[in-house]
């Protein structure tokens, strides 16, 4: 790329996102960030956590990707179903975080819905058990509850989701809708109606207008296996309706003015791509995007010599026999600024398509965030968005 296109990428002036004016403001009550896999969400959701509750709010951070970053980031020997508390905070906020246990929030539904026995007897059906642990979709589900139990407790003003990576990040938001085509299917209402019927007349209803589906299925599956299956079907109304109704509630809430979806990415085309594709999904589904964090974005410190000039340098001593040290480094700068060039042109690529998207761009940091004062920095860096614009 030219001097001219090299300046041109770094004059482009972007609006900027201003992302402790949203965790200050007590009307944002959710924040959700969302990105594809290996661009440093799970370290912005934290980050982010973190420097909330040093600023006086009352936090917790929720992840849904199964890395373990985010509990030994903030000293904490594991994450699980249970907010834990974090210690090491500064400030006169709290910090909790915990790692989503799909299975372990489904048994709570159960619990939580279902008389003992019949949870007991859905607990320990087959087909409960693979639902619960495999099912496609379960996660998302699982998220979308996890979420609205935290909302609904009011222990924490802030609450900080870290969603799993790449495009199904956003599967979650087709919870309720999925959930109801599941429920509402030609295979389960057929399954459900003899337990719905009640005792003989159920058998008469299934051998009447069932039968040769039922003989069928009891040939593929076996009697032992339609029966589990009856079973669990037969206690789905009662215990997944209500599901489906906090499901819809918590797409409402996800909507609503005090939820703000910040979307993470690096400078890279895959990352940028997959960043656009979140940008007009959120916007189709009237989703409130705050702006776009892009991390891990290489700053050239001396950016007023050109590759093109810092290379003809270097060549120039190298031809001459001299000052071997200095050409290296100017071969150095070259290539950082051949890397910070091609990263802007990624960037132009988005800005271009979502000029009024506000933008936080990340420093690239020396090393990796293992403990909370590299969580400290990453926050003061999204701060930090003087001339990064």
């Amino acid at each position: 790329m030219s001097e001219r296109s090299e300046r041109s990428v770094r004059q482009r002036t972007v609006p900027v996102l201003d992302l402790d004016a949203i965790i200050d403001d007590p009307g944002t009550r959710i924040v959700v960030c969302c990105g594809s896999g290996g661009v440093g969400k799970t370290t912005t959701a934290a980050a982010l956590g973190l420097r909330a509750a040093e600023r006086g709010r009352s936090a917790v951070v929720l992840t849904v990707d199964p890395a373990r970053r985010l509990a030994q980031s903030m000293g904490l020997t594991e994450l699980d179903n249970t907010p834990r508390p974090v210690a090491g905070v500064e400030g006169e906020g709290r910090l909790h975080a915990m790692m989503l246990d799909m299975k372990r929030t489904f048994d709570e539904i159960i619990e939580a819905h279902a008389d003992p026995e019949r949870a007991r007897q859905i607990l320990t059906n087959p087909f409960y058990q693979s639902l619960s642990s495999s099912f496609s979709g379960t996660q998302e589900y699982m998220a979308m509850e996890k979420l609205g139990q935290l909302r609904r407790s009011g222990d924490w003003d802030l609450i900080i989701v870290d969603t799993p990576p790449s495009r199904s990040a956003l599967d979650f938001l087709d919870a309720p809708e999925r959930l109801g085509r599941f429920l509402d299917g030609r295979l389960i209402r057929l399954l459900m109606a003899p337990a719905k019927a009640g005792g003989r007349s159920a058998f008469k209803l299934l051998n009447a207008g069932f039968g040769i589906v039922a003989g069928a299925m009891t040939k593929l599956l076996g009697a032992q296996v339609l029966k589990d299956l009856q079973t669990f079907v037969s206690a789905l109304d009662a215990v997944f309706g209500g599901f489906r109704v906090r499901a819809e509630q918590t797409y409402r809430l996800l909507q609503a003015p005090g939820t703000a979806f910040v979307v993470v990415a690096a400078p890279e085309r895959d990352a940028m791509r997959e960043a656009s594709y979140f940008v007009e999904r959120l916007a189709e589904e009237r989703m409130p995007l705050a702006g776009l964090v892009v991390n891990r974005v290489h700053l050239a410190p001396a950016a007023m010599l050109s590759a093109a000039r810092s290379t003809a340098a270097a060549e120039d001593l190298e031809s001459r026999g001299e000052h071997e040290l200095t050409s290296a480094v100017l071969r150095l700068h070259a290539g950082r600024m051949q890397l910070a060039t091609r990263e802007h042109r990624e960037q132009e690529h988005f800005l271009s398509a979502h000029p009024t998207v506000p933008v936080a761009r990340v420093p690239a940091m020396p090393e990796d965030v293992h403990d909370l004062e590299g969580l400290r920095r990453v926050g003061e860096l999204l701060a930090a968005q003087q001339g990064l614009g």
